[in-house]
């Protein structure tokens, strides 16, 4: 079975279109980058290497890494979105794209001194089977960086049965056709995202700790990052989270050590290669 789901595919293609981060230039994207990369480990990365960015979609992080390794493999299964990724990174020339899946990696076993996938393993009907793939093309030792979708495992339980209210308009959503879709979505963004974004700043700048207030992390953002999100998570059918310890448990399974998370986002985790050849684990059921 392809470990695959062609509308999620479709789906994104389409989202990168709208949101193409043209130039780059996005103000949000360098902070969000620094974020997500806060527990790399840049400085044990050879002087020649060479990785993949697994799920790339308009490129938006790969400008970044790009400018930091010899080259860099974009991979993502949508041919639309790596034509977008194309243009975004035609300065780059270190730059290969490949348009695959994850089960069909077009590199070399063991070949890759360090690799990342950012937001797409939750995506994928698999994610565990995801992270072996992902472990087969890196040299033993060499660091993956994810990022997973959080079950809110760290918050109250009212935080998470607002949530599990949100499921319910995510799933009738990305039910329906693009062109109903992305406007419907454009209105959360502009009705829900942008107004708790900005009273939470507004409670912020009072005095007031915002750590729990829903949607509290789009404060400082701009509204375009809240259109594209709001896409991203009410416009993809398929959708998975985790609780911190069933990433750790899915990365110690495929066969990763010396695990590490940071706390934001939720939840980002770091983990090396085994140097022995992995067991594998039965596939852990992710509620």
């Amino acid at each position: 079975m392809s470990n695959i789901n062609p509308a999620v595919v479709e789906a994104f293609g389409k989202e990168w279109k709208k949101f193409d981060h043209a130039g780059l230039e996005n103000p949000d994207l360098e902070t969000i980058f620094q974020s997500y990369f806060s527990i790399f480990p840049w400085d044990e990365l050879p002087p020649d290497a060479e990785g993949f960015d697994l799920g790339c979609g308009t490129g938006r992080w790969a400008h970044f890494v790009a400018q930091k390794v010899e080259h860099l493999h974009c991979i993502d299964p949508s041919a639309a979105a790596l034509d977008v990724a194309r243009r975004n990174l035609q300065a780059h020339m270190n730059c290969s794209f490949h348009c695959a899946s994850v089960e069909a990696i077009p590199l070399a076993d063991s070949s890759a001194d360090f690799g990342y996938s950012l937001g797409v393993l939750h995506h994928i009907p698999d994610p565990q089977q995801g992270l072996r793939e992902c472990l087969r093309k890196l040299k033993p030792g060499a660091p993956l960086l994810v990022y997973f979708y959080y079950a809110f495992d760290n918050r109250p339980a009212w935080f998470r049965m607002a949530w599990r209210v949100s499921d319910i308009l995510r799933r009738f959503i990305s039910a329906l056709p693009f062109a109903v879709r992305s406007p419907l979505c454009e209105l959360v963004a502009a009705l829900v995202y942008w107004p708790l974004a900005r009273i939470a700043k507004w409670l912020e700048g009072g005095g007031f700790d915002v750590e729990l207030f829903p949607l509290s992390s789009y404060r400082n953002r701009s509204f375009y990052s809240m259109r594209t999100d709001a896409l991203d998570r009410f416009g993809t059918r398929l959708e998975r989270r985790f609780t911190r310890q069933q990433i750790n448990y899915m990365m110690k399974s495929a066969g990763f050590e010396r695990i590490v998370f940071s706390e934001s986002p939720c939840w980002c985790a770091l983990g090396y290669r085994r140097p022995e050849s992995p067991e594998l684990f039965s596939p852990f059921e992710c509620t």
